[in-house]
């Protein structure tokens, strides 16, 4: 199999410029002439294994930055955005999206931004709503995809606050067993008195009476991490302020919103301390049951933080997450694969993730292979959110968690699966708008990308053939 070129031109000269050394002085101390460092720079050539090497040696790199996740990630939200009908006789080549990703990433996220401008713009004026729709209400972006965009394009990792939550948790002796009293005896000795209460909502704090109130009837792991979360808000308001400050939101709203994730973030960083929970989580070979006992954490957080392991120079594997609610829309995602989620609608119906409301307390697995031809491992559950009474109502997710089959060995969940079986890999995408499989039979819509023609005497699987 022939082994894929890495172009890194854009973090060659981010690396570069951050050490404030010209190319020539850079290509010396690579061991490179400056014609093959300007063409690396530019794109024109791939990385060489000896640049690796050296930037590893001669600066201490860690070449898994070079990884080219941020470009394809790009590439997939912009083929998304190019999907709309308006670009329908523009759209550009697939190589031309991936020289723009490579080489301007900053330009493709300002186009992702105008498109948001306009598809938010025209959902106004469709859906005639009076308050949306009058002329002098400027236009603002969804303060949530604001968000979701900051994290996404820090791969779900925040250094500052990771490592800070880490050393919190050394710092009161968190684990598994005693998480509760040791959050409540650390606030108690700050001055915040914990109060466990069977008619208080999840979490509710009085700043006058420094009082913190539970929910008794919430499970021991939701108890803990409100608790953090709360810990996050008194003590590291600083960190997380700064954080904010240098996201640059555009709305009050959308910095309010991500400071409520930076201290979940907080929160699960303290629960599922980074370096102890990356050793057992390759001691246990990811399984998720053990990991939730070990930690005092439910399947959900588990699944989420094995997501963010994202820290340079301790990688754990690239996985994505989400969680769907039973109408199939996306409640929460990441993705530190090549393996994006659609911006707008639900998962594709095909994906396993769906079937596991089926199926309660088992998990599902699923050899899966996207449009691109990547094959993933898939895993399942549901996972059920009581509100500890009779009357109150029970939420229901599903959770879905997945790397590329490449880690599969590394999952305990992968044992007995062929995976050396192309025809056990089911075929799934990312959604219809943007999908171009032609015969598909859970198809809901045409691909916007491409022509359709409707046969009045013929019908196969869908009533149209895609051109």
């Amino acid at each position: 199999m022939a082994t894929q070129k890495l172009y890194a031109g854009v973090k060659l000269r981010e690396t570069r410029t951050k050490l404030s050394l010209t190319q020539k002085e850079f290509a010396a101390r690579l061991s490179v002439s400056l014609p093959y460092l300007n063409q690396m720079e530019n794109n024109r050539r791939p990385v060489s294994t000896g640049v690796v090497l050296a930037l590893a040696q001669e600066f201490g790199f860690d070449v898994t930055q070079l990884s080219t996740s941020d470009a394809e990630r790009i590439v997939t939200d912009m083929r998304e955005a190019l999907a709309d009908p308006v670009f329908a006789d523009t759209a550009p080549p697939l190589a031309d999206l991936r020289l723009i990703a490579a080489n301007a990433p900053s330009v493709a996220r300002a186009f992702l931004a105008l498109h948001r401008a306009y598809t938010q713009s025209h959902e106004r004026l469709a859906s005639l709503d009076e308050v949306l729709g009058r002329e002098d209400r400027p236009l603002v972006f969804s303060p949530w995809e604001e968000v979701r965009d900051f994290f996404h394009y820090c791969d779900n990792y925040i250094d500052a606050v990771d490592r800070a939550a880490e050393r919190f948790s050394q710092t009161i002796s968190l684990n598994g067993t005693n998480g509760a009293k040791a959050v409540a005896d650390y606030l108690d000795q700050h001055g915040v008195a914990v109060e466990f209460h069977p008619e208080a909502q999840l979490r509710q704090y009085d700043a006058k009476r420094q009082l913190l109130q539970i929910s008794a009837r919430a499970g021991n792991a939701s108890q803990v991490f409100q608790m953090l979360h709360q810990c996050a808000l008194l003590d590291q308001n600083d960190l997380l302020e700064a954080t904010l400050d240098l996201a640059r939101f555009q709305s009050d709203d959308a910095r309010a919103i991500c400071k409520i994730g930076l201290a979940n973030y907080f929160a699960g960083a303290a629960m599922l301390p980074y370096g102890r929970f990356l050793a057992i989580a390759r001691e246990t070979r990811h399984d998720l049951e053990q990991l939730s006992e070990h930690f005092g954490a439910s399947l959900e957080q588990v699944a989420h933080r094995l997501s963010t392991l994202q820290r340079p120079g301790a990688k754990g594997i690239p996985f994505f997450f989400v969680r769907v609610d039973q109408a199939g829309t996306i409640t929460k995602r990441h993705s530190a694969t090549r393996l994006q989620f659609a911006r707008f609608g639900g998962a594709c119906p095909l994906w396993n993730v769906h079937q596991a409301f089926e199926t309660p307390g088992r998990f599902l697995r699923q050899l899966a292979e996207t449009p691109d031809g990547v094959q993933y491992f898939c895993l399942a559950r549901d996972v059920s959110k009581s509100g500890g009474s009779f009357r109150a109502p029970l939420r229901r997710f599903a959770i879905g968690l997945g790397c590329e089959i490449r880690h599969a060995d590394q999952l305990v969940y992968a044992d007995d699966l062929d995976v050396g079986n192309a025809r056990a890999f089911e075929p799934i995408g990312i959604s219809c708008r943007i999908c171009a499989r032609e015969n598909c039979h859970q198809r809901s819509v045409p691909p916007l990308e491409r022509r359709i023609t409707v046969n009045h005497n013929q019908r196969g699987t869908l009533p149209y053939s895609i051109g």
